[in-house]
């Protein structure tokens, strides 16, 4: 077999066929020569590593082109979107709250001295923060992917632009083009990124660690699934009146399958622009709308506060009134969109909600701990249904502005 064949046989081999591919050779891998599966973590590293790097450039020149091209007969449909990012992040709040209290957890607290991470004290510091996080040094941000900052330097230097001549204008266009151009090449390194991820996951995981907060994890990936496959399609249907379930696996399964093994929305913004290239979507309108929702659609984000938070609550032997339920409800919502905006991300708002029922902050950081030990699939779970609603929801808006326009 010479390398021409294998060049062509590759090209005409689906990007997620080869990623599924990558996703098997890894388990066997890790299965069949767990010695070997460290060795190859280099591969699931350095893809990481791509998309990371690559992404807050990528998200910074594209809503820069896109605004400073922006027609206002033309209007983008981010409104509409923003309304679905809400009710969605909300709606999962819903049901983690639900489903805690159908399926209570009971838990054996661990030790959280290990955890050096301090979290906020109230919902006002997690907003404080993301507002903060605004007028971050564009220079700083980029370099911190602080995607608050970036998208907020991004709109102003395109509202500026819209003002500068049509050379400059241009030259804003193809570096668009261009920073497209890489993404598409790194993308091309799925199947062997997540080879490595995969691998190396299985063989360091393992399962006797996890299977002693099996129930936790079933309450979680459970509420997920309820999301994911009912709570997100109904929303679809309720935008483009048609049968949903082939957008949303569609995005399930080209989104939320390389974000639950990079564990990263901001690394999988890359990943979202190009479906959402695939899928025709508006430019203008997904350009800024994938970025934002990488920071505040955080529907796994709202189920992760309020089933760990249950949890613990269950496990003190603490009664729910339904009015404290409905407040941790909104309090997982509102702690889910500035989830980004915390060094730690949604764990580390778990005290926060735990307050609500009077639960000590050393009580709450041990679950917090326990957070940190399923992590491997709660991060992960959490991520792919995080990221993969983004495209879905602006996928979704923009079908049915464009039947409603009659194109």
């Amino acid at each position: 077999m010479n390398l021409s064949y294998f060049t062509s046989l590759l090209n005409r081999t689906g990007l997620v066929v080869q990623i599924l591919i990558g996703m098997l050779a890894g388990v066997l891998l890790a299965l069949l020569a767990p010695g070997w599966a460290g060795k190859v973590s280099l591969l699931g590293e350095l893809f990481i590593s791509a998309l990371k790097s690559v992404a807050p450039v990528l998200v910074f020149i594209l809503v820069t082109a896109a605004i400073s091209r922006y027609d206002s007969e033309q209007p983008t449909h981010i409104r509409p979107i923003l309304v679905l990012y809400l009710v969605g992040t909300f709606g999962a709040a819903v049901i983690a709250v639900i489903a805690s209290l159908m399926f209570p957890t009971q838990l054996v607290l661990v030790n959280a001295a290990d955890i050096a991470a301090v979290p906020p004290a109230e919902v006002n510091d997690v907003l404080k923060t993301l507002v903060l996080s605004m007028v971050a040094n564009p220079v700083q941000a980029i370099a911190d992917a602080n995607f608050i900052g970036i998208l907020a330097w991004a709109v102003g230097l395109g509202i500026a632009l819209r003002h500068a001549s049509d050379t400059t204008r241009r030259v804003m266009h193809d570096l668009a083009d261009s920073v497209s151009w890489i993404i598409r090449w790194v993308i091309r390194l799925a199947p062997l990124g997540i080879f490595g991820l995969v691998a190396t996951t299985v063989a360091e995981a393992g399962l006797s660690t996890l299977g002693n907060y099996l129930h936790l994890l079933l309450v979680l990936l459970g509420s997920m699934l309820v999301v994911a496959l009912l709570l997100n399609p109904l929303l679809v249907w309720w935008k483009i009146r048609s049968n949903p379930y082939p957008l949303v696996l569609r995005c399930l399964r080209e989104s939320g399958i390389t974000a639950f093994f990079t564990r990263s929305s901001a690394a999988n913004i890359p990943v979202n622009m190009e479906l959402a290239k695939r899928l025709d979507l508006d430019y203008a309108t997904y350009s800024v709308s994938i970025p934002l929702g990488a920071t505040i659609n955080m529907a796994g984000a709202a189920i992760t506060i309020g089933v760990l938070t249950l949890a613990a609550v269950h496990t003190l032997g603490i009664d729910v009134s339904f009015g404290t339920a409905v407040l941790l409800c909104v309090v997982s919502a509102v702690c889910a969109c500035g989830a980004s905006g915390v060094a730690g991300g949604s764990l580390l708002l778990i005290p926060l909600a735990c307050s609500l029922f009077g639960i000590d902050t050393d009580t709450s950081m041990r679950v917090v701990a326990i957070g940190f030990i399923i992590g491997v699939l709660q991060d992960s779970a959490e991520t792919a249904l995080n990221s993969s609603t983004d495209v879905l929801f602006t996928a979704a808006s923009d079908i049915a502005a464009k039947r409603q326009a009659g194109i």
